[in-house]
């Protein structure tokens, strides 16, 4: 989007709003997302009502809890009226007292009900990702009828891509209809004539998100219905959302992933002060882990001093084995998330990494075998006379360091899983600590068994 800075005093917000109105929504957000939240306040407050309903309900909009909390209470209330649902509900979540209070009873019932119930919702499930704002019409309505009816509602709905069809008595859910075999049917037929021949696909209230988002993958769906133990539809997922909560959820396993605590701001906005905290508690911990590593080589301090040229290669074999761990840990932690493995697979997991891990240490112990008569027969280095005995020593601990890393890193998830905890915490950190550590003890043993009565 093409808009020029502001430098002429007489250039207000009122006519930044009033250029703003002829771009596409989500240029709007990003141009906003580049001011501070007092600017972008300023300008939210200019935009006529429907541009700014429109702007609020993009999950993409990093202030709209703070543009909403700055505006004048009415102002405020008409926009989260105005605002589907579930994003309401989002933006609520996030204002404290006594400022979300007030806001709240200032909402219509009908809407302060329908953000109570999402609200109530635990965080990641579908019931709080889903909004009330769906097409449902009786199964006892005509082709026609459903058409008049969407034509009337379409513009309060979050989408009509898919109509539901309820028992006129119960409400329960009988039949979804698909937008595209609506317009195929004939006027005067029955809904249920159009209607897709299977039960309907829906998930209960309280599915996690990514079980959700699997769901509409699996059967293709523009939005799936969230039902009760009852049969009734309390709300809809749709493929938007379910697109801005899985990229949530994978920013939040990458940061995991990293060795530090998630963050959910993007980085320019996060302060001083919140960075240090939430990388900072991680760090320290596995300061404190990597102290093993110092432990276990002063265990170690003897063979070193009778042979210096082990510690070259210290680094060498040790970045190996993190590594070869951190590899099993992402496609792990992956399938997983997936569930191409389960629980009950590790077994199955550790017999198919046990080779790999072998192979893999068989093919970087053979390069550094070759690596170190390089430098020996070049002249570059001089290994010693048992320069031999020593690169048959590199190659046999890369084995054994490269097996142990792809065990531990493919096992690893599946212990934190067990024990409840988020398997992206098997981050690279960790399992590149716990190598080091175990890869000194493997390294030095592989040593004093083959070098034991020549440099040892």
């Amino acid at each position: 989007m093409n808009i020029p800075p502001i430098r002429d005093p007489n250039h207000t917000d009122a006519n930044l709003a009033a250029r703003l109105g002829q771009e596409h929504v989500a240029d709007i957000v990003e141009f906003l997302n580049g001011k501070s939240a007092t600017e972008a306040t300023a300008i939210v407050a200019h935009l006529p009502i429907e541009w700014a309903i429109e702007v609020l309900d993009q999950p993409q909009f990093h202030d709209a809890c703070e543009v909403i909390e700055a505006l004048p209470q009415e102002k405020a209330v008409m926009l989260l009226e105005g605002m589907s649902a579930d994003r309401a509900s989002d933006v609520l979540r996030w204002i404290e007292e006594p400022t979300k209070g007030r806001l709240r009873d200032g909402l219509g019932s009908e809407t302060r009900a329908a953000i109570d119930r999402l609200l109530s919702y635990p965080a990641g499930t579908a019931g709080a990702l889903m909004t009330t704002e769906f097409v449902s019409v009786p199964s006892t309505w005509t082709v026609q009828q459903t058409l008049d009816h969407i034509r009337a509602v379409e513009q309060s709905r979050e989408t009509v891509y898919a109509i539901y069809v309820l028992a006129p008595e119960s409400r329960r859910l009988v039949k979804a209809v698909s937008l595209r075999r609506l317009i195929s049917g004939e006027p005067g037929a029955s809904i249920l004539s159009v209607a897709n021949p299977y039960a309907p696909i829906s998930v209960p209230v309280t599915l996690p998100r990514e079980d959700v988002a699997r769901t509409i993958t699996k059967y293709d769906l523009l939005a799936v219905p969230v039902v009760d133990t009852t049969g009734h539809v309390l709300g809809i997922v749709t493929v938007d959302d379910v697109i801005d909560a899985l990229i949530e959820e994978q920013t939040e396993d990458v940061q995991r992933m990293g060795g530090m605590e998630a963050i959910d701001e993007p980085y320019l906005d996060i302060s001083f002060g919140q960075m240090i905290k939430k990388r900072a508690g991680w760090l320290c911990v596995l300061f404190l882990s990597e102290m093993l590593t110092t432990s276990a080589m002063q265990v170690f301090s003897d063979e070193l001093s009778k042979a210096i040229v082990l510690a070259l290669f210290i680094p060498l074999v040790m970045s190996s084995g993190g590594n070869s761990g951190s590899q099993a840990t992402s496609l792990i932690i992956r399938a997983l998330a997936l569930h191409q493995v389960k629980l009950g697979d590790w077994w199955r997991v550790a017999v198919r990494e046990l080779p790999t891990g072998i192979v893999l240490g068989t093919i970087l112990g053979v390069i550094g075998i070759i690596r170190i008569a390089i430098w020996q027969e070049a002249g570059i280095f001089d290994y010693g006379e048992y320069w031999k005995l020593l690169a048959v020593t590199i190659g046999a601990a890369l084995i054994g360091i490269v097996t142990f890393g792809s065990l531990a890193g493919s096992l690893l998830p599946f212990a934190l899983k067990r024990v409840g905890f988020d398997p992206a915490t098997a981050s690279a950190p960790f399992i590149a600590t716990l190598v080091d550590v175990t890869g000194i003890v493997i390294y030095f043993s592989v040593a004093w068994l083959f070098l034991h009565g020549t440099i040892l």
